[in-house]
């Protein structure tokens, strides 16, 4: 058990190490491979002995190596952030199919949430491409590790799925059409100038007053890994992760109006609920009291 915890720890820090580059490429389009790691300020490359996660950043007293630029502690803190959670991973899972998976749905989570904390966005790459592989990968782990049958492996990362973003879907759907029936307004909703959209067009289903399709894109691919339980116990701990950042962020910048992105409270209760399901606490309590 040791073993596997400081494998995952020290896997954890060298991920985090990449997530620093596709936070800060990804949303600009640049290429997260090429080129290698670099100074923001000066451009020039980092010396391999210069990248080690966390320690290189403290042994250069939070400086470039090359032109002595003070380093954000953000890129450190992602480091260790990542490697104590691929720890609890590798505590509760193992290293096994399902804990290596499980991994690698965090490092994607952390992404998403890191930049959607930044720029209220979560870029399709990660949604999207995230959503594809769980319904690829998940069964087949459920599969390999559980023996469960494929087909219904699939049918349940597909549910899982539909239920993650139908229901965010319907929320700002619901949302929406109360707001315009009220004739309530929101800031960039519907924008200066403009009519709420109608049927016929695209906005009318997908473009929400506080809610981006990027978070329902989110929650379906959280549904593809977790399954229609564990995705219900990912809405019900964002809830919870929600209110603890926003009064946080409230209190913090003495400002109760600041925008902030709800992917950060959604990949935050998708990892709580990784390492501590919900549900089975639930029903485990429901059936002691039924009995």
């Amino acid at each position: 058990m040791m073993w596997s915890v400081s494998f995952g720890l020290i896997l954890g820090l060298l991920v985090g190490s990449f997530l620093n580059v596709v936070i800060h490429r990804l949303p600009q389009g640049e290429s997260i491979v090429t080129p290698g790691s670099r100074c923001p300020e000066c451009q020039m490359s980092i010396r391999p002995w210069q990248n080690v996660p966390v320690f290189s950043y403290l042994w250069l007293r939070g400086r470039c190596g090359h032109c002595g630029c003070q380093i954000s502690p953000r890129y450190p803190a992602l480091e260790l952030l990542t490697g104590v959670l691929f720890a609890a991973m590798a505590w509760r899972w193992g290293l096994t199919a399902q804990g290596l998976l499980f991994m690698a749905f965090t490092a994607a989570l952390v992404a998403a949430a890191a930049i959607d904390f930044d720029l209220q966005i979560i870029p399709d790459e990660i949604s999207l491409g995230g959503l594809a592989a769980g319904l690829l990968l998940a069964p087949a782990v459920q599969t390999l590790e559980a023996g469960a049958p494929y087909a219904q492996a699939v049918l349940q990362s597909l549910i899982g799925a539909l239920i993650g973003g139908g229901v965010l879907w319907s929320v700002g759907f619901l949302h929406a059409r109360i707001s315009v029936a009220t004739g309530r307004t929101f800031p960039h909703w519907p924008g200066e100038g403009e009519t709420p959209p109608r049927p016929q067009d695209a906005d009318y289903w997908l473009w929400f007053p506080g809610l981006g399709l990027g978070d329902v894109k989110l929650l379906a691919m959280i549904g593809a890994f977790v399954g229609p339980l564990g995705v219900i116990d990912t809405l019900l701990a964002a809830s919870v992760v929600g209110l603890v950042v926003g009064v946080s962020v409230g209190v913090f910048q003495s400002n109760w109006k600041s925008p902030f992105g709800f992917g950060p409270s959604i990949a935050g209760g998708a990892i709580l609920v990784i390492i501590l399901p919900l549900h089975p606490l639930v029903l485990g309590t429901a059936g002691q009291a039924a009995g």
